[in-house]
Formats: C-alpha cells, sequence, structure tokens
C-alpha cells in the first residue's frame, strides 16, 4: 500500500501544501523561527475568547487523530477475518458466521467516523476563527504603528510596500495560523498513536519502518530549504515589478501623456523576468521533492511487504498475522506520509513566522516622533505661538550628506504675519516641517513660547498648528469629511467623537443616496450640526462656498483619491477650508494660492487678512505680491537667513528681496497711460476702476461651477467592484489554456506523466490486491516468501517511475505556470495602460484596486495552473482507471461502492462553491481596506500635520467589519462541509467492508478481487479529496483568473495572441540606435492647432458644459497663454490637446488634420510627479515612445530648466533616487525636474499646466528665457496664474465660464478686457 493508497483524510492535504507553499517569502529554520511562530501564536494580544479557540482547537485535533489508529486496527481485524473466510472456503467450511464480526466492526467504524467529523468540525472552525480574529488584529495593529511613525521613516520605504505586506503578508499569516495548525496538531496524533499501536501488533517492522520519519522528514527539510530560497527570490522581484506598477498606476496620466507605458513595461517585464528564472528554479526543487517523496513512500512499501512476507511464513512461531502485519503498514506508512505532507505546512508556518516578523517590526517600532500619543510630552495651558529658531541645522534622513538648514536663527513674532521667501530649494517647507515637528533638528533648538519642541507633546503641539501645504492632499472622504479633517486634532474636542465615528459618513452617504443636505442635518444632533455649520463658515472663508454648491451632492460629494476629482484650485481652497476651521494658534501657509486664480487669491487674502488678525501666520510664496503685506519677510537663500524686513525696507535696501520684485513686476505702467485719459483720470478712479473690474470677475467666477476637472458624483456605497467577472467557468478554462498554448509541448509532456502518475495509481492498487491475497496464512510459507520478493521488488520499481513521472510532471506544468504567469502579469499591466483616464477614474477604480490584479490576482492564477493541474491529471487519470478496471475485476462490489461516489466527490463541491461565494464577495472590501492604509501612507505627511491617525484608523477599522462579520458563517458552513469531505470517507471504507466480506463470504468474488477492488476504486476517490483540499487555492483562481481575463479583453486588439513582449535588455541595441534620430522635432517650426467650435462636457456630467463654442488657432511655432478664473476650462482645452477625451460636439485640428500624433506633444503637469527612480530615469521617461535620450540631451534639458547645478551638486549626481513621489526634492526642483522631463522629448507641442506655480524669481526668469529660445522650434501652449509667466506669450486666450472671452498680446489685453487688467493690477508689486 502506496502513501495514495490510505485511509486517512489527512493525505489529501498534499495538493494544498505545494499551493500555498508558493506564498513562503522565507524558509529559515532553526529555534529563532520556531519561536518567531509560537511569539505569532500565542504573544498576538490574545483575549480570553482567543484562548479558548486556542485550547478547544487544540483539544479537538488531538481526538481528530486520536482515532484512526483504531480504524487500523479494525481494518486489520477485518483482513484477517477475510483470511479466515478464504482459508474456510477453501476446506469448505461455512464462514457465514464471520458476518456478524464484520458487522460489529462496520458499527464501531460509523461510530468512530462520526466522533472524527464533530472533531474535524469544532478545530478547523477553532482554528478558522482563531486566524481571523489574529489576521485583523494584526492588520489594525500594523496599520495603527505606520500612523506613529515619523516621516523619515517613509522616505525609505518601498513604493507598495505596505500594500504587499496588507496583502501577500498577511495572507500568508492567515495561511499559517487558520486550520492547518489544526491540520497538523492531529496529525502529529495520528503519528504518536501509530507508532504505539504499530509497536504493540509488530516491534520489529514498526521498529525497521521507523527509519520512515527522519527519511520523509529529511527530503521535506532539504527541498523545502531550496524552495523556500527560490520562492524567496521570487517574491522580492515580484515586490520591485509590483511596486514599478504602483507607482505608474498612481501617476496614470502622465504616463499615457508621454506614451511612457511601453518603456515602464519594459522595466516591469525585467523585473518579472528574474522572478520568472528562479520560478523555474523553485518548480524542479518543489517537483523533485514530491517525487522523492512518493520515491520513499513505495519503497517503504516494499521493504514492509517483503518483511511482512517473511514474518507470516513463519507461522505460529512468530505470532503476527497478514491482519496485524496490514496494520502496521497502514498506520505507519500512512502516518509517515502525512507527516510529510504537513512537512510543506511547517514551511507555510514558517513562512507566516518570517511574514509576522516583517510586520512585527514595524508594530514594536518605537517612533522617533510619536504623532499619536496623547501622554508623552508637556502640554502648554495656553499657546500664544511665538516661535523662535536658534542656531538650527538640518538635513534630510534621506540626503545626509546634503545640508538643507546651516545655522538658521530667526524669530516668528506671536500674532503677526512673517513670510518666507526665497529661491526653490532655499529650505522654505523646511521651516514648515520642522515647526510642526514632522522632522526633528540636527542641532540647535526650536521654541514655542520659550518651550523646545521636543520636550512638547507632539500631539498637543500639531492640534495648535493649522497647515496648508505646498501640495494639496485630500483623503478619499466626501468634501463635508475632508473640510472637518480639520477639527479632529484641534481644541474643539467636543466633536472629538463625532469625527471618530461614521456619523458624518453615513450623513453624506444619505443624501447621496437622495436626501436633502439641509434637512439631512436637522435630523442630526447639536454637535453634528456644529461641526457642519463650522465647515460651512471655513468653505465661504477659503472662497469653496460656491464651486461645493455647484455639484450635484454639495458637501456630501466624494472627492476620490488624493482628491484627484478635483482641479487644483479646487483642491487648495477646500485644503485651506481644512486649515481654517481648526482656528489654531499658528497657521502655515505653504504655497496657499499657488493654484488660485487671482480673483480667488484676493478674495481668499481678503478672508485671511481678517482670520489671521492676532494669529501667528507663516506664509511662503514665490508670488510676492501674495506677501507685500506681510509684518516681516525673511528672505531665504542656500539654507540661511540673508535678508529680513518689511516689504518696503526690503526693496529699499536694494538687496537679494528687491531683485526678486523687479524680477516679478509687471510692466503695466505702459500700457495704462495709452487709455483714454476718461478711464483713469486719477489714481483714485483707477482704484475704482479695478474694485469694479474685481467686482465683475468675482460675480462671474460665482455664475459658474468648476468645470476645470471632473468631479465623479456617483455615490461611493453605490460603486461595484470595477472588473466584476460574469465569466464562466468553462471560459475561465478556455482563456487559461488559450495563454498556455505556446508552452503545449510541456503541457502534453505534463499530462503524460501525471497520466502515468494516476495509472500508477492502478497499477498499484492490482499489485497491492495480490499481495494481500499472496500473504494469507492458507499458503505455504515458500509461497509466502516468494510473494513478498516478488511483490515487493514491484512495488520498487513503481517508485522509481513514480519519481521520474512527478519530476517531469511537476516541472513541466511548473515552467506552463511560470510563462503563463510572466504573460498574464504583462499582458495586464498592458491593458490597464491601454485604458483611458475616464475608466480609471470611474467604477471605484483607484490605483490600489487595480494593483490588486497585478498582484494578488496574478499570483493566485497559479492555482489553475502549475502542479495543481498535474495533481488534477492524475487524481481523474486514476479515478476512470479505478471505474474501468474494477467493473471488470468484481463489478458486483464496484456499482455499490460506485454509488457512493457522489458523496464523497459532492462533499467537496459544496465546499468549494461557498469558498468562491466567500471570496468573490470580500476581495473587494479588503481591497478597500488596503487602499485607505495606502492613500494614508502616500498622504503620511497630512494625516500626520492634522494629527488624523486616530480618524485614518478608525475608518480602516470600519472597512474590516463587514467581510469580518461575514466571515463567521461563512467559517462555519465551510467547516462543515470539510470536516464531511474528510470524514465522510470512513463510512464509505465501513460499506465497503461490509459489503465486500458479504461477496468474499458468498464465493462471488476472492479476497484478492477484493483487495484490488476497494484501493482502485474507493482510495482513488478519495483522492479526489486532494482537489477539496486545493479549494481555497481554486476559488481564488477562477476569481482572479476570469478578472484578469476580462481585464486582458478590454486592452489591445489581438492582445492574446501576440508575443510582443519586451524587455529592457531586449530594446537596448534598438534604443541606442534610434534615439538620436527621433529626439530630432518631427517639425521644425511646431504644430499649427485649430479648434472648431468645440463642446465638451465631462462624461460624468453630462448635463454641464465645460467648454461653450470655443473656437481657437495657434499657428505652428507661436507661444500662446490660456488665462482666466480657476473653473473656467483650461485644464480641459489642454486635455483635449493630449486627447486624454474627444470633444462632444466640433473638432480639434493638429496641422489640419485630426490624426493626433502622442510623440510629437510633451506635458509639463500641475503637480509634477516623479517615480522613486534615479533623476536620469524620470527625465529620460520623457523620450518618445520606443527610444532612450543619451545623456547629453538630458543634461542639456536639464540646464535649460535650471535645475543641472542642482543635480550635479548631488553626491549621486544623476544616478539619485527622487523617493516615494519625488519628496527628496522640493516642490521647485520637481517642477523644473517636470520641466527638463518635457524638454527632453523635444515635441512640436509643448504644454505647461502653471509651470512656474512652484517656482522662485530667478528660476522663473530662466525658464522665460528658455521658453523665448525654444517658441521658434515648436508650438507652446501654457496655463499660467501669474501673468509674469506669460505676459511675452504671442497670444493670451482669456477662457471664463467654458468660454474665449477675448484673446490678444498681453498688453491689448490689458487695454481692453477690465477683468484681465485687474488681475494684472493685483499683481503689481510697484511701490
Amino acid at each position: 500500500m502506496t502513501a495514495n493508497v490510505n485511509t486517512s483524510p489527512k493525505a489529501a492535504q498534499s495538493a494544498s501544501s505545494q499551493i500555498l507553499e508558493k506564498k513562503i517569502k522565507s524558509s529559515n529554520k532553526g529555534p529563532k523561527r520556531s519561536y518567531g511562530y509560537l511569539r505569532l501564536l500565542l504573544k498576538s494580544d490574545l483575549s480570553t475568547l482567543d484562548v479558548f479557540y486556542l485550547l478547544l482547537g487544540f483539544l479537538a485535533a488531538m481526538a481528530a487523530g486520536a482515532p484512526f489508529p483504531l480504524l487500523g486496527i479494525l481494518f486489520g481485524e477485518l483482513v484477517d477475518e477475510l483470511n479466515t473466510a478464504s482459508c474456510a472456503k477453501r476446506q469448505n467450511q461455512d464462514a457465514r458466521n464471520l458476518q456478524t464480526s464484520v458487522n460489529t466492526k462496520v458499527i464501531l467504524i460509523v461510530y468512530v467516523s462520526i466522533a472524527n467529523f464533530l472533531a474535524i468540525y469544532i478545530h478547523t472552525g477553532c482554528f478558522s476563527l482563531f486566524g481571523e480574529r489574529l489576521v485583523r488584529r494584526m492588520r489594525e495593529n500594523y496599520f495603527r504603528s505606520l500612523l506613529r511613525q515619523e516621516i523619515a521613516f517613509f522616505e525609505n520605504l518601498p513604493a507598495g510596500d505596505v500594500a504587499s505586506c496588507l496583502t501577500s503578508d498577511i495572507e500568508t499569516i492567515r495561511s499559517g495560523v487558520s486550520e492547518k495548525v489544526g491540520i497538523v496538531i492531529s496529525s502529529f496524533a495520528y503519528l504518536l498513536g501509530a507508532y504505539v499501536v504499530s509497536f504493540i501488533k509488530d516491534a520489529k517492522l514498526a521498529a525497521m519502518l521507523v527509519s520512515l520519519v527522519p527519511a520523509y522528514m529529511l527530503m521535506a527539510t532539504i527541498g523545502g530549504r531550496y524552495v523556500g530560497r527560490y520562492t524567496s527570490r521570487v517574491s522580492e522581484h515580484i515586490g520591485s515589478a509590483t511596486a514599478i506598477a504602483s507607482e505608474c498606476l498612481s501617476n496614470i496620466a502622465l504616463v499615457q501623456a508621454f506614451g511612457a507605458s511601453a518603456r515602464l513595461e519594459a522595466r516591469f517585464a525585467t523585473k518579472l523576468q528574474k522572478a520568472q528564472k528562479d520560478g523555474l528554479k523553485k518548480a524542479f526543487a518543489a517537483a523533485a521533492q514530491f517525487g522523492f517523496l512518493f520515491f520513499i513512500a513505495y519503497s517503504a512499501n516494499a521493504l514492509a511487504f517483503w518483511q511482512g512476507a517473511r514474518t507470516i511464513a513463519k507461522g505460529s512461531d512468530s505470532g503476527i498475522t497478514a491482519g496485524a502485519v496490514y496494520t502496521v503498514i497502514f498506520l505507519l506508512v500512512d502516518a509517515s506520509f502525512i507527516i510529510s505532507q504537513v512537512a510543506p505546512f511547517l514551511q507555510i508556518f514558517a513562512a507566516a513566522a518570517a511574514a509576522s516578523e516583517r510586520i512585527q517590526s514595524v508594530i514594536d517600532r518605537s517612533s522617533g516622533i510619536d504623532g499619536a500619543a496623547a501622554s508623552n510630552g508637556k502640554k502648554l495651558d495656553q499657546v500664544r505661538g511665538a516661535i523662535k529658531f536658534d542656531d538650527v541645522t538640518f538635513r534630510y534622513p534621506s540626503r545626509p550628506d546634503s545640508s538643507v538648514l546651516e545655522g538658521v536663527s530667526l524669530v516668528f513674532p506671536a500674532g503677526k504675519l512673517t513670510a518666507i521667501v526665497g529661491p526653490s530649494g532655499s529650505g522654505k517647507s523646511t521651516i514648515a516641517a520642522l515647526i510642526t515637528r514632522l522632522y526633528d533638528v540636527g542641532s540647535g533648538r526650536i521654541l514655542i513660547d520659550g518651550h523646545d519642541v521636543q520636550d512638547l507633546n507632539v500631539r498637543f503641539l500639531r492640534s495648535h498648528i493649522g497647515v496648508v501645504q505646498q501640495d494639496s492632499c485630500l483623503l478619499d472622504r466626501s468634501i463635508l469629511e475632508n473640510i472637518a479633517h480639520g477639527l479632529v486634532n484641534s481644541s474643539h474636542v467636543d466633536y472629538e467623537s463625532i469625527l471618530l465615528g461614521s456619523s458624518l459618513s453615513d450623513l453624506t452617504k444619505a443624501v447621496r443616496a437622495g436626501q436633502d443636505f439641509d434637512a439631512s442635518v436637522a435630523t442630526q444632533s447639536p454637535r453634528i450640526a456644529g461641526i457642519v455649520d463650522r465647515v460651512r463658515e471655513a468653505a465661504i472663508l477659503a472662497d469653496a462656498s460656491n464651486f461645493i454648491s455647484g455639484l450635484e451632492f454639495g458637501y456630501a460629494t466624494m472627492i476620490g483619491s488624493s482628491g484627484n476629482e478635483l482641479s487644483g484650485g479646487q483642491k487648495q481652497r477646500i485644503a485651506l477650508a481644512r486649515a481654517l476651521v481648526k482656528d489654531p494658534a499658528i497657521l502655515i501657509l505653504d504655497e496657499a494660492t499657488a493654484s488660485l486664480d487671482t480673483a480667488s487669491e484676493r478674495q481668499i487674502q481678503s478672508s485671511l487678512a481678517k482670520v489671521i488678525h492676532g494669529r501667528t501666520t507663516i506664509s511662503i510664496a514665490h508670488r510676492l505680491s501674495t506677501v507685500k503685506e506681510a509684518d516681516s519677510i525673511i528672505v531665504f537663500k542656500e539654507g540661511q537667513v540673508v535678508e529680513q524686513g518689511s516689504h518696503s525696507e526690503l526693496v529699499a535696501r536694494d538687496g537679494t528681496y528687491a531683485s526678486m520684485v523687479y524680477t516679478q513686476a509687471l510692466q503695466t505702467t505702459t500700457a495704462f497711460v495709452r487709455l483714454d485719459s476718461g478711464d483713469v483720470p486719477t489714481s483714485d478712479s483707477r482704484r475704482g476702476t479695478l474694485n469694479e473690474s474685481l467686482k465683475s470677475l468675482i460675480t462671474e467666477k460665482e455664475a459658474f461651477a468648476d468645470s476645470d476637472q471632473t468631479v465623479n458624483e456617483t455615490p461611493k456605497e453605490q460603486r461595484v467592484d470595477p472588473l466584476g467577472s460574469q465569466r464562466s467557468a468553462w471560459s475561465t478554462m478556455r482563456g487559461v489554456t488559450s495563454l498556455s498554448r505556446p508552452q503545449v509541448i510541456f503541457v502534453f509532456l505534463g499530462i503524460a506523466a501525471a497520466t502515468i502518475v494516476g495509472g500508477a495509481f492502478s497499477g498499484e492498487a492490482v499489485v497491492f490486491g495480490h499481495t494481500i491475497g499472496a500473504l494469507s496464512p492458507c499458503r505455504s510459507p515458500a509461497s509466502i516468501r516468494a510473494s513478498g520478493n516478488l511483490f515487493g521488488l514491484l512495488f520498487f520499481l513503481f517508485a522509481v517511475l513514480v519519481l521520474f513521472a512527478n519530476v517531469l510532471s511537476g516541472s513541466s506544468f511548473g515552467r506552463v505556470a511560470e510563462k503563463m504567469v510572466f504573460k498574464v502579469r504583462i499582458l495586464a499591466f498592458r491593458s490597464l495602460f491601454h485604458q483611458d483616464l475616464e475608466w480609471h477614474s470611474s467604477n471605484g477604480r483607484n490605483p490600489a484596486l487595480l494593483l490588486s490584479y497585478l498582484s494578488t490576482d496574478a499570483a493566485a492564477l497559479a492555482g489553475l495552473s502549475g502542479t495543481t493541474v498535474g495533481t488534477i491529471v492524475s487524481i481523474m487519470v486514476n479515478l476512470m482507471a479505478g471505474i474501468l478496471m474494477t467493473h471488470i475485476i468484481a463489478w458486483k462490489i464496484a456499482v455499490v461502492l460506485l454509488a457512493t461516489l457522489p458523496v464523497l466527490i459532492g462533499s467537496g463541491i459544496m465546499r468549494l462553491r461557498v469558498l468562491v461565494q466567500l471570496q468573490d464577495r470580500h476581495q473587494l472590501s479588503y481591497a478597500t481596506s488596503v487602499g485607505i492604509t495606502v492613500e494614508a501612507v502616500n498622504s503620511i505627511k497630512t494625516v500626520a500635520s492634522l494629527g488624523l491617525e486616530h480618524e485614518s484608523l478608525a475608518v480602516y477599522k470600519r472597512s474590516l467589519v463587514a467581510p469580518y462579520k461575514a466571515s463567521f458563517k461563512e467559517i462555519a458552513y465551510a467547516d462543515f462541509w470539510l470536516a464531511t469531505a474528510y470524514s465522510v470517507s470512513n463510512l464509505i471504507y465501513a460499506l465497503a467492508y461490509w459489503w465486500g466480506t458479504k461477496q468474499v463470504v458468498a464465493g462471488l468474488y476472492s479476497q484478492t478481487q477484493f483487495f484490488i477492488v476497494l484501493p482502485a476504486l474507493l482510495f482513488s476517490a478519495q483522492s479526489c479529496g486532494q482537489m477539496f483540499a486545493l479549494a481555497p487555492d481554486v476559488s481564488k483562481a477562477r476569481v482572479s483568473s476570469a478578472k484578469l481575463l476580462d481585464l486582458i479583453d478590454i486592452g489591445p486588439a489581438k492582445l492574446t495572441h501576440r508575443g510582443d513582449i519586451v524587455t529592457d535588455t531586449e530594446k537596448a541595441d534598438d534604443l541606442e540606435a534610434g534615439a538620436k534620430e527621433v529626439l530630432k522635432p518631427l517639425n521644425q517650426r511646431g504644430i499649427r492647432v485649430n479648434f472648431h467650435n468645440v463642446h465638451f462636457s465631462y462624461p460624468a456630467r453630462p448635463h454641464t458644459a465645460a467648454l461653450k463654442a470655443i473656437d481657437l488657432e495657434i499657428l505652428p511655432g507661436q507661444f500662446c497663454a490660456l488665462v482666466g478664473p480657476s473653473g473656467a476650462g483650461k485644464s480641459t482645452i489642454l486635455s483635449l490637446l493630449e486627447m486624454f477625451y474627444t470633444p462632444k460636439s466640433g473638432r480639434v485640428e493638429f496641422d489640419r488634420s485630426s490624426r493626433f500624433d502622442r510623440d510629437r506633444v510633451a506635458l509639463v503637469p500641475q503637480n509634477s510627479p516623479l517615480f522613486d527612480e534615479t533623476v536620469r530615469f524620470n527625465i529620460g521617461i520623457g523620450a518618445r515612445a520606443g527610444q532612450e535620450a543619451t545623456d547629453e540631451e538630458i543634461q542639456t534639458a536639464c540646464k535649460l530648466a535650471n535645475i543641472h547645478e542642482t543635480i550635479a551638486c548631488l553626491p549621486e549626481g544623476y544616478d539619485t533616487r527622487c523617493g516615494p513621489n519625488g519628496e527628496r526634492f522640493s516642490g521647485g526642483q520637481k517642477q523644473r525636474l517636470s520641466i527638463a522631463r518635457a524638454l527632453v522629448r523635444q515635441p512640436s507641442l509643448l504644454l505647461l499646466d502653471e509651470p512656474t506655480s512652484a517656482l522662485d524669481a530667478d528660476s522663473e526668469v530662466h525658464f522665460q528665457d528658455t521658453m523665448t529660445k525654444i517658441s521658434s522650434q515648436m508650438t507652446i501652449v501654457a496655463i499660467a496664474h501669474r501673468l509674469h509667466t506669460i505676459r511675452k506669450a504671442s497670444v493670451i486666450f482669456l477662457i471664463e465660464d467654458g468660454r474665449c472671452v477675448d484673446r490678444g498680446t498681453h498688453e491689448e489685453l490689458l487695454q481692453r478686457s477690465a477683468s484681465y487688467r485687474a488681475n494684472a493690477l493685483h499683481q503689481s508689486l510697484s511701490t
């Protein structure tokens, strides 16, 4: 009897272990890892209920393993009784009285099976619930600890690391602490009982078979070492590839604008290619391990039957019967093989321990700056807001070689407005970060009201500081919730319980469901109404109330991940409202109005003038017109204070600040003196004209809602899985088969080898039946010994055959799996970036959710490939061969046993169905929770500054409630069918022995025929349990495969039939060959652009016109500009020029043709995103699709963008990594890098969206000079609120309310446009 011929349902875990070991991240062994696993189980903040589940599960698992030695004894006695019946038949004696004894034993087996069912159900249920609770706590503790860490921790955190921990690592832990714990415990209980019984039955044979345990464990250990090593490497490479995909999805607009998906796909493929290489090695190691385990099992059968035959041949002298030998072989071979099968589980436990240590290291990490702790540090009775920097020196932890501040000493008086100006990268934003204690100083001190900030409680400190950061970062909540975030950690403690609960979320959901906002607020508690009132007041002060009111759901509108469904100006106004609602003692404005039009800026400044009175305010700005009224202006340069004073004082000194003023000053005087004297006869009347112009402009602005970018107003609770698949199982299998077509030779090799494995099981049944018959005591000793020698040799030959067949099958299917998963990841990546922006932002899609297709779903696809396919093929061959053979040998026995197969298979199918439903239902829920954590980490500076740690954790916990509650019922239901599938086989064995004995006693069949039919049919059918044990993996694989196939289907045409997957190495030669040629502009004079009566509405708001009958003509080589209030439609025009959308009516022409070539267009987006790669790579991404820029061309572009010197001063130069989201560079530096990225493309059409909003005066002048130099070679379209930036434009289009209301040069518009003139005068710095 081989390993597959056993009656223990635990053998069904073998195939499952092969799949689950793919999730192993590390294979380190030893006491440290064992201790780590025990720590995971026993020291994870266990509650009383957890301890109860753990103890009850342990006892039930021990009880579940105990019945099997008893079953072995009963089966052995049945063998002896069958031998007796056969001998009686030969001697013509009546054997019918044996039927009574058989009936008694069958009834005992039924009782034992019932007890076994209960024990299995209890221990799988207990450990499943224990695992769910442990994983939930770990998720929460991990996220809680992340939120407590200082910002420097996140600067060294790889992109995608958090998502990886909360998906693959958490899943590895869940797999290692759930039902498999009970299975391992019951298996060892089985082994212990088996050895006790075996030594009682036949001590010599039992002693010989003791060698099985070290043999199995040695093979499992050696094989596991290599499998674990390669698995760890695969995980590392997959993690790197996932990080690339994560950044690409987060910057999808940039990727599409530059057509960079092919270049990024090549880098993605290069990482995957390394993973594939190690994956192939892992497949061979796993196949060899599996093959040798079967070799040991068959060889053990050969040894056991050879020794058993010698013992039985001695007759009564030995006192050993065939039944005793059967019992020993049955128990020890089976139990030892079970231990070998749980050996991979030990690897899974080691993987769980490794994953938990990775997560636990973050959980246990002590934060240097803990913003969530309420007790650490002092709390002042009152905060006046006097701030003093005393000889402060600072370097960013990520760039310790570059000094940012050097010996800075300055004072921010309490209740005064102090402005900080200076070049990009001079340390201005660093001042704000140090005041809010996002970082600690390297030396020196920062004092607030005379107290060192490092002595103060961090949360208390931040509760008195309101910040509007340079990059306005919002969270994926409603507008109401985002503004109310300012109240979370503030002096308004009465609101804290409301803000940390779900009340505001529930209120906005009700509004999006159709209820009136004011009516809904009226039904809420006074505290909720108070929060709403404060939010409205802050929105009015921030000039956000008008555009919010124009949205369908108003304050209940969801704004998308990072607020990406709002325009830049809208986000900045909401961020400002969020800071104002806090009513802080200290207000820090870091380029708070950089994305706003002049009218909005003027209105906000007027509101701020009242709000900041008596409040310490620090304003960081490049636009000097916004800070000229400050009480004091501090000028920074190269990390030091070079000047300080009021605007008039600094201008009078004629120093650095005066130079900046003269650089930015608009020369409007000449234009105004050309006006008729009746228009502006005196300065007073000029002031009146200005006021009227501003009033007119504000009125125009209030007449329409922002439409620069769409707000997706679909209620979030109605959003569905973006790729919720309806694909059938058959269609899924066809799709997977199609993807495997290039590996058809290996598929057939794998199928042939798996067929041999499956056929060997049926052949082994024939040998087994003849062996049992030959060991009958009715035969002569010589015959018994001869039969033992023969059948022992046949078992050994089967061992060799199965060894090579398993190696060939596992290696072949492993190769198919690796190649297919590699291709699926590439095709899924390609399909994701083939979709337009509308697709990416609709139906609840976000980067974290879409990333799961490339990580979680692609990994799960292996559940329908690799060794799983080999296992399924061998099982099906074995089953079909068994059915055919048994009906030929003993059809009366076979037909009864065949009728029981639906019971075996049906219980497994029911469990599979339950798990499929569970997987399908909760996959999106957990993806949503992961998205919450990723968003919080990406926005960690905002979360920390606002003290949103507790709020983010509360939202995360709420996202876990639904799937967690549902899991209890579904675990109970699924484990019922699991226990049924594992226990019903014993009942069927009882029926088989009862019916088979009846036939043997009746003389219809021989004992040999019976023992051929029994393993060939029932044991083969039981092997179907292996497929049921694969249910969790198969269910995930089916759902994930269907989703991936759906994603691929919506990609480029004939995507699945193309083999054009190219890596960096493969394209290097072509790139180098074509680089010089392609980097020349295709049109040395630029592109002619025409808009002909263009009407456009965003798909999400089809009834709201964003553009109305726009007619524009831009000549080749022109530098044209788009100006106007926020939301007028300027960015929409750029989106149409990039062909992100198509007009509703009218047409956009390029060189009098509707054909569009994105290679000829370059974009400088407003937010200047950078990848976590080198500076060289980030600039080179701007090269035309399929080409690479040379170092010389990259440096030339950087010189034009005035960033080359900055890069050259860095220790690693152009090989310096930019960090996640480019955070290792200042806002101005990122913007200049973004400009260089566009210039390296040498486009025919250059699109600039607020290209100088974060630039200092000198950089802006350099930018203007660059535009002058290149404008003759390309067409330039720029959006700007700084009129100084576009003053020299050939033509300026004034866009208001979706229409082009005027056009002309700067001087022409000053003469005839009141709104333009008001805008210009407001920005004037003349003293």
